[in-house]
């Protein structure tokens, strides 16, 4: 199944304050790893956050985190952020289930 990548103004405003070769790398990690199979979990690319209602996934490129939802054949991407701040912006921008 083919899913649709969809980017929050937050993940968009974040991305656009990436230098180009981060933000190439991370627009090739949404494609090859979120189009088809984003809840497929692994031991260092994805993973599916405890204790979280949102967001719901992380995905690791390189010192970044991208952090999302999947919903009805949508991948939401909710931000990307730098793993010094990922605890942060999840204390602040994350919802506890």
């Amino acid at each position: 199944m083919r899913f649709e990548i969809v980017l929050a103004p937050q993940a968009v405003e974040d991305l656009r304050a990436l230098p180009a070769r981060l933000r190439s790398m991370v627009e090739d990690a949404l494609e090859s790893h979120l189009r088809h199979e984003p809840e497929k979990t692994s031991k260092s690319r994805i993973k599916r956050l405890r204790g979280m209602e949102r967001p719901q996934y992380r995905l690791r490129v390189e010192d970044l985190r991208v952090f999302y939802d999947v919903a009805e054949g949508r991948v939401e991407v909710l931000a990307v952020v730098a793993k010094s701040g990922s605890a942060e912006w999840l204390d602040r921008e994350g919802r506890k289930s």
